[in-house]
């Protein structure tokens, strides 16, 4: 599977591309394809790699004692997962599954987080790359609680949809998600969402096309 270029990925901005091609042997990295719905990683394991999506897209998933799965986080291409267990030694709370078919490159944590004599500068970029990476999560998680904190379908809905509207500069844009993506990422269940949906298009609100949205 064909990917970006190892500069587009956030963890490696402001390094020249030659530079990270000398770095990524001292940082332990490695390739590997994941066909959709495959696990990258799962619940209760530990891990000392750092994932980055190169192709495709990850899923974070929470699986609860009642059955029920969550989405939590959507990992598009060039963005990283995985790294706070991975640092910290701790046992995963959540699943990382192939979204679609998708390519993954790890990095060692320890090598990450320790400096070698070979590309010094480089890496302590990279480091200061990743505390900056670590607070835009920080972020995204705080909007995401933003989303599920109204009470009803139709605000959760209006809530996500003008932040995709903010962060594309588009009335029209589309969403990394499917419908029952989505209905787990704002944790509602999905034939309720689908109605509401359809009763915010009467109401000339939105038009969608499946994951194709509009703001009216």
């Amino acid at each position: 599977m064909r990917h970006a270029p190892y500069s587009t990925i956030a963890l490696f901005d402001g390094i020249e591309p030659e530079d990270i091609d000398a770095m990524l042997p001292c940082l332990g990295a490695r390739e590997r394809s994941y066909v959709k719905g495959e696990t990258i990683f799962r619940t209760g394991d530990t891990t000392g790699d750092v994932g980055i999506v190169l192709a495709g897209g990850v899923n974070i998933t929470v699986n609860y004692a009642w059955g029920s799965t969550e989405i939590f986080v959507h990992v598009e291409p060039g963005q990283m997962f995985g790294e706070a267990y991975a640092i910290t030694g701790g046992k995963l709370l959540v699943d990382a599954v192939a979204a679609e078919d998708s390519t993954v490159l790890f990095l060692r944590a320890n090598k990450l987080m320790t400096t070698c004599g070979h590309a010094c500068p480089h890496h302590v970029r990279t480091i200061q790359n990743l505390i900056r990476i670590a607070a835009l999560k920080n972020a995204a998680l705080s909007r995401r609680m933003m989303h599920t904190a109204p009470k009803t379908i139709r605000e959760r809905v209006l809530s996500y949809l003008a932040e995709q509207e903010m962060e594309h500069g588009s009335r029209s844009f589309t969403i990394p998600f499917s419908r029952e993506e989505m209905a787990n990422y704002l944790s509602v269940d999905r034939s309720a969402l689908s109605n509401e949906l359809s009763k915010m298009q009467r109401d000339g609100l939105i038009r969608f096309r499946k994951n194709r949205f509009e703001l009216l």
